[in-house]
C-alpha cells in the first residue's frame, strides 16, 4: 500500500508543470494525513519543481496561497508579494469561497516581521471567518472554519492533526481510497508502537516511584510522553521519545520540587550537588531528596549508556543538559527570595530569567542529541546559545504557561509571572494584559518562520523545534494541560486506546 501511494505522487511529480493545484492539494494531504514521513525524499523534490518554476505562478487565489503555505512550511523563501495582484479597490484581499478563505488565511500566518500585506490579511479575513461562524453554513464547513480560527494549520500537532484529518478526508468526494486505508494503516501501527513505548516508560516510572518520595510532584508520565510524541512522532525515533519523557520528566521534578517544596536551602544544597555530579553529595540532603538524587543520576546515566552503544557523539552532554536545568529553576528560586515583592518593569525584563526555566531549550537540545548524526556538534553549540527560532519556542511556552497558570500560581508563594508584569506596566486588567502578552506570542511565531526561512541550519532540526513550539500551543490553548491533565482525555484516548 506504501508503494500505490507512492506511485500517485511519482506521477504526480512527472507530469509538472500541469495542474499545479492538483499536485499542492496530494502533497498537503499527505502531511496532514500523518504519512508525508514516507515520502520525504519526493516530496522534497516536488516542493523543489514547484519553487523554481517561476512561471508556475498562478492566477488563482486558492492555488498562491496553498503553494505559499507549503513552501514557507519547508524553509522556502517565497515573497508574500505574490498576493498583491487579489487586492481589490480598498486593497483587501479575500474570497467568497470559504475554502479558499480558509487557505489564505492559513498562508497568511507563515508571516515574518514588516509583512503588512500579510498582517492585513490575517486582520481582515479573521473577522469574515467569525462572521461566518454565526451563518448556516453547512456543518463540516463551519466546523473547519471553528477550527482553524482556533489553531492555524501550520501550528497544529502532527498526529492529533492525522487523526482529525483522517475523519475529514474520509467524507470528501474526492478522496483515494488507497491513500485513505493507508493513512489509517499507519495510524493503527503507530498507535500499537506508541502504546509498547507507554508500556516501557510505565515500568521505569513505577520503579522509579517505589524507590523515590514523590509526593510532592504532579504525577503526568503518559501527559509527558504525548508531550514528547508531539516533538519526534515518526517511529523510527522510538529511542528518542523514550530518553526525552524521561529527562522532561526531571524538569517537571525539578519543577514541582524548586517551586512549591523545598526550602530556599535545600535548593541551594541540591543544585551544588547536581553540579558535581556525585553520588557522595547526598550526605547532607534531607531523606527525601536523597533518593531522587540518586535515581535522577542513576537514570542520566543508563541513558548516556545506551546513546554510546549507538554510537551516538554527543551522549556526554545529555549531563550537561539535567544539570543546567536543575541551575535554571534555582535560578528562579533565588530571583524570587531576593525580590520577594518585586515585579520586573516589563516583559524583556522578566524574560531574561524565566525564559530558560521553560526548558524549551532543553527539550530541543536533547531531541537534537537523541537524533545521532543528523546532528552536529556545531548544531549544538549554536542551539545552547537560544538563537531565534529556539528563544520564539521558550516564549510561546514561557508566555502561554503564565497566561494559563496565572491565577492559580500567584495563590501562593511564587515568582511574578509576565501577566502580572504587563499589569503593573500598563496600569491594565489581567484580560488586557493577556491580549497584549498574545500579541508577543505572534512576534515570537514569526521569529520562529524566519529561522526557518533563513536556511542557515538543517530543515530535520528546525522542524523538531517548531514541532516542540506546536505541541506547547496545544498544551497552553484552553488551559494548563499539563497540570489540569483531564482536558486531555478525549486526545490521549484517540491517540493510544481508540484505532481508526
Amino acid at each position: 500500500m506504501e508503494e500505490e501511494v507512492r506511485g500517485i505522487l511519482l506521477l504526480a511529480v512527472a507530469t509538472m508543470p500541469d495542474n499545479l493545484v492538483k499536485k499542492l492539494d496530494l502533497l498537503d494531504t499527505l502531511q496532514r494525513l500523518g504519512v508525508g514521513y514516507y515520502y520525504k525524499k519526493e516530496i522534497d523534490e516536488l516542493l523543489r519543481a514547484i519553487y523554481n518554476d517561476k512561471d508556475g505562478v498562478s492566477d488563482d487565489l486558492y492555488a498562491t496561497s496553498l503553494r505559499f503555505y507549503l513552501l514557507r512550511k519547508h524553509g522556502y523563501s517565497v515573497s508574500s508579494g505574490v498576493f498583491l495582484k487579489f487586492g481589490d479597490d480598498q486593497g483587501n484581499i479575500t474570497s467568497n469561497d470559504v475554502d479558499t478563505l480558509l487557505m489564505l488565511y492559513d498562508a497568511a500566518h507563515l508571516r515574518t516581521h514588516g509583512e503588512e500585506i500579510l498582517d492585513r490579511i490575517i486582520t481582515f479575513n479573521k473577522s469574515r471567518l467569525q462572521s461566518l461562524m454565526k451563518t448556516d453554513l453547512e456543518p463540516d464547513l463551519k466546523e473547519e472554519v471553528r477550527f482553524t480560527l482556533e489553531t492555524i494549520r501550520f501550528r497544529r500537532v502532527e498526529r492529533v492533526e492525522a487523526r482529525r484529518y483522517i475523519s475529514v478526508y474520509e467524507k470528501k468526494a474526492t478522496r483515494s481510497e488507497a491513500i485513505l486505508e493507508f493513512a489509517k494503516l499507519d495510524y493503527n501501527i503507530l498507535q500499537v508502537l506508541y502504546c509498547e513505548e507507554l508500556k516501557e516508560l510505565s515500568i521505569w516510572w513505577k520503579d522509579f516511584k517505589s524507590r523515590t518520595d514523590l509526593r510532592f510532584a504532579r504525577d503526568r508520565l503518559v501527559e509527558m510522553y504525548f508531550w514528547m510524541m508531539g516533538v519526534v512522532y515518526e517511529p523510527y525515533y522510538s529511542y528518542s521519545r523514550i530518553m526525552l519523557t524521561k529527562l522532561i520528566l526531571f524538569v517537571s521534578l525539578f519543577d514541582d520540587l524548586y517551586d512549591n517544596y523545598s526550602t530556599t536551602e535545600e535548593s541551594q544544597i541540591f543544585t551544588t550537588a547536581m553540579e558535581r555530579w556525585d553520588e557522595k553529595a547526598v550526605e547532607k540532603f534531607p531523606a527525601y531528596l536523597r533518593a531522587l538524587y540518586k535515581n535522577i543520576l542513576d537514570t542520566t546515566e543508563e541513558i548516556v549508556k545506551e546513546l554510546k552503544l549507538q554510537n551516538n557523539k554527543h551522549a556526554e552532554l545529555v549531563k550537561k543538559m539535567v544539570i543546567d536545568m536543575a541551575k535554571c529553576y534555582h535560578a528562579e528560586v533565588k530571583w524570587r527570595d531576593e525580590n520577594y515583592i518585586y515585579v520586573p518593569t516589563n516583559v524583556d525584563e522578566h524574560l531574561q530569567i524565566s525564559l530558560r526555566s521553560s526548558a524549551c531549550m532543553h527539550i530541543t537540545s536533547l531531541a537534537f542529541i537523541s537524533l545521532g548524526d543528523v546532528t552536529t556538534k556545531e548544531e549544538l553549540e549554536w542551539a545552547f546559545t537560544y538563537p531565534k527560532i529556539i528563544r520564539g519556542v521558550c516564549i510561546v511556552g514561557r508566555i502561554g504557561n503564565d497566561i494559563m497558570s496565572h491565577e492559580r500560581e500567584q495563590a501562593s508563594e511564587h515568582v511574578a509571572s509576565t501577566v502580572q508584569t504587563c499589569m503593573k506596566k500598563y496600569g491594565i486588567t489581567v484580560e488586557e494584559a493577556n491580549r497584549k502578552l498574545r500579541v508577543i506570542i505572534e512576534k515570537a511565531w514569526m521569529d520562529i518562520v524566519q529561522e526557518c526561512l533563513d536556511q542557515k541550519h538543517p530543515m530535520a532540526l528546525l522542524e523538531k523545534a517548531v514541532d516542540l513550539g506546536r505541541t506547547i500551543d496545544f498544551m497552553y490553548k484552553h488551559e494548563d494541560a499539563y497540570t489540569l491533565s483531564f482536558s486531555l482525555k478525549d486526545t490521549i484516548a484517540s491517540l493510544y486506546v481508540n484505532f481508526v
